[in-house]
């Protein structure tokens, strides 16, 4: 019984609720303004549209939230996996996610029940920030069609795709309406919280939710020409039917393989940083990583099952959740009922966010996540550790986020095997 409670719910998850829901209700509807303009961007981003990462949002958060090891995670659609389903949407197309998502999450759960999870920690540190600056890489060139307002490009190869997508849109002719909405939603997101501290603004909102609202309003005052995100399905349900999936089996079992790697690391990576964050990583509360597993496995599960994509911890989301200091899940469940509120009562404002400037949201999120300030740290440790990190992050833009890490924690090891030897 001990094995199986360590990897199930239970009230312990929720003591001295009583005594903290406030905070991480609070916590949780922040979270939840953070994550609304990100699920629609990856959701449209992955080509499965700006609904289906609504419902990742929602459905992933909330499973996730309740069966999933951690306190702090917050979970959805996230740019790491946009980099491994956007090739795989555009091949076999939207109806391949259900499929997918169901065999990876599967694959994620029985990982989790087989005590997988301790893996992650063999992971060198140096792989891992490498693994984000590519990821951020790989991120910021995805929203190249959103803010060029030009149709995505199937390919393989992120920087092949990307040159083929800045050299069709200036041949078709640049959209400077959208070109001018990426700029002034990027000025308003990095600039907003300097101007709310200098105008001592109390209320907390964040910048990537007051960029996405002043580019709306932009729109219509000044009638600019651009793409919007149109009117999504008040159901937030799509009756999904793995019959209609034409995806072979050996790319079935490649994709779900690489979703379910892909899952696994990015989760536990999240809920590690997040238990950083709240100086609990060697405390009695801390994450348990192979409960996580099923809980994120679950995620995907339902959510790929009821219209939406496979989904992992969101490192940004979750830094946010442990800033607005939540307590417990309570804030993580707070953020998906926020979602579907919101979803049910503003959809009509929703459709009419310039898809432009959440692709620019994406742009400064992306520049985050990469952290200039904590690169440049980085680059001054050890040349093995700067090597490594540089190298990974190449190998992601290159060959692949799975092949990447592999790759990269294999020439770690041998590297540092042959510096013990020659320093002896």
């Amino acid at each position: 019984m001990s094995y199986l409670s360590e990897l199930l719910p239970s009230k312990s998850d929720y003591v001295g609720a009583k005594k903290y829901w406030r905070h991480d209700v609070i916590a949780g509807v922040t979270v939840g303004i953070v994550a609304l303009p990100l699920a629609l961007a990856f959701g449209i981003t992955t080509g499965a549209g700006a609904r289906a990462g609504l419902i990742t949002a929602i459905y992933a958060g909330l499973i996730a939230a309740i069966f999933g090891g951690s306190n702090f995670q917050v979970s959805g659609p996230t740019g790491a996996m946009t980099v491994v389903l956007i090739p795989i949407v555009l091949k076999y197309g939207t109806a391949s996610l259900a499929p997918l998502g169901l065999a990876a999450g599967l694959l994620v759960v029985v990982m989790g029940f087989t005590h997988c999870g301790a893996l992650i920690k063999r992971v060198p540190w140096p792989v891992m920030e490498g693994f984000t600056l590519g990821i951020a890489l790989v991120i910021a060139l995805q929203q190249l069609p959103s803010v060029l307002a030009f149709h995505s490009i199937s390919g393989a190869n992120t920087l092949v795709t990307a040159w083929r997508t800045i050299r069709g849109a200036i041949s078709a002719g640049l959209h400077w309406s959208s070109l001018l909405l990426m700029v002034i939603t990027l000025l308003v997101k990095f600039n907003y919280p300097r101007l709310s501290r200098r105008f001592k603004i109390k209320v907390h909102i964040p910048a990537s939710f007051v960029s996405i609202i002043v580019a709306t309003l932009l729109v219509p005052i000044f009638s600019i020409h651009t793409p919007l995100i149109g009117n999504l399905p008040r159901s937030l349900y799509a009756h999904v039917a793995l019959s209609k999936s034409h995806i072979g089996m050996s790319a079935l079992f490649v994709g779900a393989v690489e979703i379910a790697l892909l899952a696994a690391i990015e989760s536990l990576l999240s809920a590690r940083v997040a238990d950083q964050m709240a100086h609990i990583h060697e405390s009695a509360v801390s994450y348990k990583p192979n409960r996580e597993l099923i809980g994120q496995g679950l995620a995907t599960m339902v959510s790929s099952m009821v219209g939406g994509m496979p989904a992992t911890g969101a490192i940004a989301r979750t830094s946010v959740n442990v800033r607005s200091k939540a307590q417990s899940r309570i804030s993580s469940i707070t953020h998906a009922a926020f979602l579907l509120l919101v979803v049910l009562v503003l959809n009509p404002v929703i459709a009419h966010i310039p898809t432009a400037a959440l692709g620019a949201v994406l742009i400064g999120t992306s520049y985050r996540i990469a952290s200039p300030a904590n690169l440049k740290e980085m680059l001054r440790t050890t040349r093995l550790d700067a090597a490594t990190l540089l190298i990974t992050a190449v190998l992601v833009v290159v060959i692949g986020l799975i092949w990447a890490i592999a790759l990269s924690t294999a020439g770690y090891f041998l590297a540092t095997i042959i510096l013990k030897k020659v320093r002896k």
